[in-house]
């Protein structure tokens, strides 16, 4: 069943048209990369199905539901969570309370009440604290719980942003290059993350650059250049397909 469809999507800059009639579907349970060259327009995309961007026109649909034009925080609601291709920690806060800012998405005590510490905020407070501590030891991350987040090695920092959105509790989960800045051994702790999220029943999502990354962990592959569709396939057929082959190695 698709959790996600993306039918005739545009969106322009002035005389620029940075996604161009794209269509595609994401089905429950998959791992499904976007690729192309720089400037393919896949942040974009990726702008237009959270919410960041309005499309110029076009539908995206989750979940049975048209979402474009929707706030970020609406969509997040339905069960979207995002990470970026730049990591984005809360400076002053340890690992542990940056995962558990995503967790408040799904309280009941309100801001007002949170930030007082009102008696009747505690029990879900405890509840929060818990299930964050559960998702760094999924991450295996949790020696790093009580140490300020800004001050973690870059692909731990990478595992806390993903911890943060998966606090969300997202059904599907949209990576921005998950493996940007990591070394090739992180990379492959990230790509074992990943299929771990799906196996735990998150669809995912990405972007990325790194094609062992992308071939090792995809079940289908969506290209992009120069914001059109030009191939979505299984990794092997995108592989050989000699348009991918040539956007990216040249004639």
């Amino acid at each position: 069943m698709a959790l996600l469809e993306i039918e005739k999507l545009h969106r322009n800059f002035g005389g620029l048209q940075a996604v161009s009639d794209v269509s595609f579907q994401v089905e429950s349970g998959q791992i499904k990369a976007v690729i192309g060259p720089n400037g393919a327009g896949k942040t974009t995309l990726f702008n237009l199905i959270s919410g960041a961007l309005a499309p110029s026109s076009g539908t995206v649909r989750f979940r049975d539901r048209e979402i474009q034009g929707r706030q970020p925080h609406e969509i997040a609601v339905r069960g979207m969570a995002r990470t970026y291709q730049n990591i984005k920690m809360f400076s002053g806060m340890t690992a542990l309370e940056n995962v558990m800012v995503g967790c408040h998405i799904q309280g009941k005590a309100g801001f007002l009440a949170s930030m007082l510490h009102a008696p009747w905020t505690w029990p879900e407070e405890k509840a929060i604290r818990r299930q964050s501590m559960e998702l760094l030891e999924l991450l295996e991350i949790t020696d790093c719980a009580h140490i300020e987040a800004t001050s973690l090695a870059f692909g731990q920092q990478r595992a806390v942003e993903l911890g943060r959105a998966l606090a969300m509790k997202p059904s599907l989960l949209l990576l921005d290059e998950p493996a940007a800045g990591l070394n090739i051994y992180e990379t492959a702790e990230v790509g074992r993350l990943i299929t771990r999220i799906r196996d735990l029943g998150v669809t995912v999502l990405l972007v990325e650059h790194d094609m062992s990354l992308v071939m090792d962990i995809s079940d289908e592959i969506v290209v992009l250049c120069y914001g059109q569709k030009i191939a979505e396939d299984l990794p092997a057929a995108i592989q050989q397909n000699p348009e991918v082959i040539k956007i990216y190695l040249g004639e």
